[in-house]
């Protein structure tokens, strides 16, 4: 850990939820809770940067009442401290069509998610008459997986990151969560400079790279350790309250 970023001044904390914020159970233990608490009573803010939709996360994110923004689908979305709206970026539908015939071709696992549903086991079939924020595969054939990332690597518009070593996420090219934490940044008056990110995969190390002070969990993907400036306790040890507590509480 160098000097600089030991003096770092951190306004806003983004953390990520599955792998982070979450144990092994999907659940958020009690000492993050208490940690983000803790931290917002100094008025550092707390934001949620997550690859899931609103959908999917505001059951286990309202309870913490958050004063900030919350970030969903890998940058896709930024919503206000009362679940509004406030940007939104959409992925084109003919490339949400070709990743559906990939998806058939190769006969790999997926999920999708447009503005009102994740899809899971059905698919529509009029694809262009929705709004497209996201599109997953997951493939446990490591040989499957790498056609498919390849394939996908080809097309300019497309960011393409993980949540997982064996699934691949993709969103609109130049969606990530870095780009989304970087407005909200702006919003209350900061840079990325201010930033604490904490991730595990790749879908947070965008954010980890950018932010000031990049944080990996102990359970992270190896590249993204290797890209962190440090590493806290697996999520399965509450990870995020530790990093919070050396980095933000004992200032």
């Amino acid at each position: 850990m160098s000097i600089q970023a030991d003096k770092k001044d951190i306004r806003l904390i983004a953390i990520d939820m599955d792998g982070t914020l979450l144990n092994s159970e999907h659940v958020i233990p009690e000492e993050n809770k208490q940690a983000i608490k803790d931290a917002e009573a100094k008025g550092v803010h707390v934001v949620i940067s997550t690859g899931r939709t609103l959908m999917t996360c505001r059951e286990l994110v309202e309870p913490l009442k958050l004063s900030s923004y919350l970030v969903t689908a890998n940058g896709s979305e930024i919503w206000d401290s009362n679940f509004q709206l406030i940007e939104r970026d959409l992925l084109h539908p003919d490339h949400v069509q070709m990743m559906w015939d990939l998806k058939n071709r190769y006969e790999t696992d997926y999920w999708a998610s447009t503005v009102d549903k994740v899809w899971r086991g059905e698919f529509p079939e009029r694809i262009h008459d929705h709004e497209w924020l996201k599109f997953g595969f997951d493939i446990h054939d490591d040989d499957v997986r790498e056609e498919v990332l390849n394939t996908l690597k080809t097309n300019e518009h497309l960011e393409i990151t993980n949540s997982s070593p064996t699934n691949i996420e993709v969103n609109a090219a130049g969606i990530n969560k870095a780009a989304a934490l970087a407005k909200v940044a702006e919003r209350i008056g900061c840079t990325m400079d201010n930033v604490m990110s904490l991730g595990d995969s790749l879908n947070d190390m965008a954010m980890i790279q950018e932010a000031g002070l990049g944080i990996a969990m102990g359970n992270a993907q190896e590249v993204v350790k290797e890209a962190a400036d440090w590493i806290t306790a697996p999520n399965t040890e509450h990870g995020v309250a530790k990093a919070i507590q050396h980095w933000v509480l004992s200032k």
